[in-house]
């Protein structure tokens, strides 16, 4: 832990859904990527849920449901 740095704060969860045409992983990196420009100093994202979207019963995008925190400022 750096100097001076007590570990400590408040942390707040927001779920986000990313979407790829070609996998779970560029989906969940979308979903953060996109998170990132309007939510400051992210910590953890957890994958809730994957699936799946599915026309003319063929694949046509990979969907990553996220839970990501991010220190709360008041």
């Amino acid at each position: 832990m750096a100097k001076g740095s007590s570990g400590e704060g408040v942390y707040k969860i927001v779920e986000v859904i990313g979407s790829s045409s070609t996998s779970w992983e560029d989906a969940a990196r979308s979903a953060v990527k996109t998170a990132s420009k309007s939510l400051r100093d992210l910590r953890i994202a957890e994958i809730t849920k994957l699936d799946v979207k599915i026309e003319g019963g063929k694949i046509t995008a990979f969907r990553a449901r996220l839970s990501l925190s991010f220190k709360y400022e008041a």
